[in-house]
C-alpha cells in the first residue's frame, strides 16, 4: 500500500464519481407535472449518460492497469467497490425515478421499488461473486459467468434513455403506445437483469476482444457499421444493443440444450 498505480486509479474513481453524480442528476427527477418535461428528460438522458460514462472509465481503468503492468489487488477491490455505485446503487435509484410512472398505482409502485431494492441486492452479489471467483490466467477473461454488472446497468440505462426520447421522429408509432411500452417494461426489464446478473449464464467479453490483439478488415467494416447506426438512432440503437446482449446468455444456452438433444436423439444408441 506504500505505493500504488495513480492512472488506473484515478480512472476507477472516475467510475465512481460518474455513479455518484448519475444518483445526484436522477434525484432531481420528478414526475409529478410540477416540473417542466423537458428538464426531467434532460436528466433521465444526463443521469444515464453518466452511467454509460462509468462503463468507458470501467474499462479504461483495466486496460491502463494491463497496459502498464500495474494490476494490484488494491485496484481489483477498488473497482468492484465503485461499479457498486455506478452499476448497482445508480441503476436502481434510476429505476426509481421511472417507477414514478405508477404513482397512481401504490402496489406496483411498491413492487417497483422492491425490484430496485432486489437489483442493487443483484448487482453487489454479481460483485462478491466475480471478486471470489476471479482468476489470474488471461484465458479465463475471454467469458463472464452471469450478466456483467456494467452490461446491466447499461440495459437499465437504455429504457431511461428511450424514454427521454419518445416524442422523437425517428419512429412513426405513437409516442403514447412508446410511453405504455417503457413504463411497463422498465420494472420487469430490470427484473430480468438482475436475475441474469446472477446466474450462470456464459458471456462474451467484448471489451477485451476489441482492444487487445489484431482483427480482419471485416471486423474493423462491421464495428464502423454499428457506430455509424448508433449515430443515427442512438436512443433504439442504445437500447437494443444492450438487451440484445442481455438475452445472449439465456438464448445461447438455450441453442446449445437443443442443439445436444438433437444430437442425441440422432446418435444411435448403444447396444
Amino acid at each position: 500500500m506504500n505505493r500504488i498505480p495513480v492512472l488506473p486509479t484515478l480512472l476507477t474513481l472516475g467510475n465512481g464519481v460518474c455513479g455518484f453524480a448519475a444518483i445526484a442528476y436522477a434525484s432531481k427527477i420528478n414526475l409529478d407535472g410540477a416540473v417542466d418535461m423537458d428538464l426531467v428528460d434532460y436528466y433521465f438522458l444526463l443521469s444515464s449518460g453518466l452511467i454509460l460514462l462509468a462503463m468507458l472509465f470501467d474499462v479504461l481503468d483495466g486496460y491502463a492497469a494491463r497496459l502498464s503492468k500495474s494490476a494490484t489487488e488494491f485496484g481489483g477491490q477498488l473497482d468492484s467497490l465503485c461499479d457498486a455505485i455506478s452499476f448497482g446503487a445508480a441503476p436502481a435509484f434510476l429505476l426509481l425515478r421511472l417507477g414514478q410512472e405508477w404513482q397512481a398505482q401504490p402496489l406496483v409502485a411498491k413492487s417497483v421499488a422492491i425490484i430496485a431494492g432486489l437489483y442493487l441486492a443483484c448487482a453487489v452479489l454479481r460483485l462478491a461473486r466475480f471478486n471470489t471467483e476471479n482468476s489470474p490466467d488471461p484465458a479465463s477473461h475471454k467469458r463472464f459467468k452471469g450478466l456483467p454488472s456494467p452490461a446491466a446497468a447499461g440495459c437499465v440505462a437504455s429504457i431511461a434513455i428511450l424514454r427521454a426520447d419518445l416524442g422523437a421522429s425517428w419512429t412513426g408509432l405513437d409516442p403514447h403506445i412508446l410511453q405504455g411500452f417503457v413504463r411497463v417494461w422498465a420494472p420487469i426489464g430490470a427484473l430480468v437483469a438482475a436475475l441474469l446478473m446472477v446466474s450462470r449464464f456464459s458471456y462474451p467479453h467484448f471489451g477485451r476482444q476489441l482492444l487487445h490483439g489484431k482483427r480482419q478488415f471485416q471486423f474493423v467494416v462491421q464495428a464502423v457499421c454499428v457506430l455509424a447506426i448508433v449515430a443515427l438512432t442512438p436512443h433504439l440503437a442504445l437500447f437494443m444493443i444492450f438487451w440484445a446482449y442481455a438475452l445472449m446468455g439465456p438464448v445461447r444456452s438455450l441453442a446449445v440444450q437443443l442443439h445436444r438433444q438433437r444430437v442425441a436423439e440422432h446418435s444411435p444408441g448403444l447396444d
